[in-house]
């Protein structure tokens, strides 16, 4: 795999760090916007909207509270509510001149919070520290030996496969600010991400958001502080939090940081490709490019997709639960919440690499604000490979300014263009296939079974026939690869260049490479078993929604039998 140059050989170069060498004044800039934008939209009510969020934030520290909460945070919260009913005995305009100042004490606290930083030195020690410690992780695991941490045979870019027009991305950083927006699977994510980025891209590091509870290991949370992550905390869906939010992620947009987030806001608990995405965070884009324009620039925001894939996700069995139970078909009280643990993460990097497994990156095509392409000059071209000028869409009466209206549909529109962004050029592997395969197989093995009722049956009852496998996972395969050549999907090497059984046994190996109960097995009677049909589950959704199932001609003759088979053993 090729290695790219630096794009920026001079870290103090790099628009992150010139971004965080004036970090209060930041701060200060999110401020006054969030207290503005808050003002105009809420005017005199902001009392009502303060006592609201102090109302839901009681509510989240006595019903979820985390380790990483400040000391004092109830308290602050209980004086707000205070002084919030006080000033409803004031006149109005000394009531409104109150509330401003309360809701600037709130801005502040939460900008604060937010606002993350970048040490050069921190980088650099990041950096060497992570390229030797998974050199030496990568060449003992794949020894199965401690003894081999001190061999250097091995590169973790070796496991890495990037796709994609990866000279294309690279060129749009010379034209603009580059936002890259990732597939969410694993909390290891950015941590991969981050990696590949800088060792095998090239790419000057992003500002990115990073979930507050990964700031309860004290090694991340010093880190990650000093390396450009400003802290992201989901349990606050209150206004004023997620506008304050926002208004960070403008503001270096506006001052060209280039970044990355999680459109999807969070893991994907199904295992599904994201389709429902957040408008806020994408809806900054927008404020920003609006904002560039208002102000006499010509400066870019570009928008890259970029999908990931594993053959297995660290977080699989507890990610499928949960999503399970919020849907109402799982009937079981799921575990409680687990903090961000550093050996989970080595765990699954010695079983990762001793089974010599693979992370996927498919970078999509780089495109504008509103979803249109950007060719070698960053330029937008429309569908009739015609240019359009983006500004125009900003502009009434030739004036650029605000319409959040608008802006709301050109969010929506842009939502879209990545999602059909992470579907062309998602990458299907082996041991998706074989998942996909099989839970569709059982499905139609037991039409009378809701899905509940499906994943509680016994093992005996999730055996296939290797000879209906077989059949089904070619007739699927041919379906997937007329998608690739129609230019919406992409396979992974493996399922060109392997003979049909080995590809079987190939997705069969790394499905099932570090999970306590593999979720498929080849049985002892030219069958393979259903070991564990909730992870068979979470990992065929990786393919549900490309609409595969109404494209295939399935083998109900075979079905029927394989049914009838089961329950003559039964």
């Amino acid at each position: 795999m090729k290695i790219y140059p630096p794009l920026i050989p001079n870290i103090k170069d790099w628009p992150i760090n010139k971004l965080y060498e004036d970090r209060e004044g930041l701060i200060e800039t999110v401020d006054q916007q969030t207290v503005e934008y808050i003002l105009e939209k809420h005017g005199d009510r902001i009392g009502d909207l303060i006592s609201r969020v102090c109302y839901l934030e009681l509510i989240r520290l006595k019903e979820n509270p985390w380790k990483v909460d400040p000391p004092n945070e109830e308290q602050f919260w209980k004086r707000i509510r205070i002084e919030i009913t006080a000033n409803e005995k004031l006149k109005p305009e000394v009531k409104l001149a109150n509330n401003t100042e309360v809701l600037k004490r709130i801005i502040h606290r939460y900008t604060t919070e937010i606002a993350g930083n970048f040490k050069e030195s921190t980088f650099l020690f990041a950096r060497k520290f992570l390229t030797l410690f998974f050199k030496r992780l990568l060449n003992a695991a794949a020894g199965k030996s401690h003894r081999r941490l001190w061999s250097t045979r091995l590169e973790l870019y070796e496991r890495l496969k990037i796709h994609g027009d990866i000279d294309h991305v690279r060129n749009m950083f010379q034209h603009g600010t580059v936002v890259i927006l990732p597939t969410h699977l694993s909390n290891l994510d950015s941590i991969l991400i981050g990696y590949a980025l800088d060792s095998v891209v090239g790419l000057p590091a992003f500002a990115y958001g990073a979930g507050l509870n990964l700031y309860e290991s004290e090694i991340f949370a010093f880190y990650m502080t000093r390396l450009g992550a400003y802290r992201v905390d989901r349990r606050k869906k209150n206004p004023i939090y997620l506008d304050s939010l926002k208004i960070m992620s403008q503001v270096m947009l506006e001052r060209g940081t280039n970044s990355l987030f999680f459109p999807g806001g969070t893991r994907s608990r199904s295992g599904e490709i994201e389709r429902e995405l957040k408008y806020g965070l994408l809806n900054s884009l927008l404020s920003a490019q609006r904002s560039i324009y208002e102000h006499g620039g010509n400066q870019k925001i570009i928008v890259v997709p970029l999908i990931l894939g594993y053959h297995c996700t660290l977080e699989a069995q507890s990610l499928i639960s949960g999503y399970l139970k919020s849907t109402g078909e799982e009937k079981y009280v799921s575990a409680a919440r687990k903090g961000f643990k550093v050996r989970n993460i080595l765990s699954f990097a010695w079983k990762f690499f001793s089974q010599s497994n693979e992370i996927h990156l498919s970078f999509g095509e780089p495109m504008d604000v509103l979803g249109y392409r950007l060719d070698a000059n960053a330029e937008s071209i429309d569908d009739r490979q015609q240019r359009v000028d983006i500004k125009e869409f900003f502009s009434l009466h030739g004036k650029i300014e605000a319409n959040r209206q608008r802006e709301t549909v050109y969010t929506r529109k842009l939502a879209e263009k990545v999602v059909e962004n992470y579907e062309r050029y998602y990458v299907v592997l082996t041991s998706h296939l074989v998942a996909y395969t099989a839970f569709q197989i059982l499905r139609k093995m037991h039409p009378s079974m809701d899905l509940f009722a499906l994943l509680r049956l016994p093992v005996d009852m999730l055996s296939i026939p290797m000879s209906l496998f077989r059949k089904s996972f070619l007739t699927i395969l041919e379906v997937i690869k007329q998608m690739e050549r129609d230019n919406m999907i992409k396979l992974q090497d493996e399922l060109h260049q392997l003979e049909p059984d080995d590809m079987i046994r190939h997705g069969i190996k790394y499905l099932g490479s570090f999970h306590a109960v593999w979720p498929l097995k080849l049985g002892q009677k030219d069958n393979i078993i259903a070991r564990n049909p909730m992870l068979v589950y979470y990992y065929h959704n990786r393919l549900s929604g490309f609409h595969i199932e109404e494209k295939i001609s399935w083998d109900m003759d075979g079905i029927h039998t394989a049914h009838d088979r089961l329950q003559e053993t039964d």
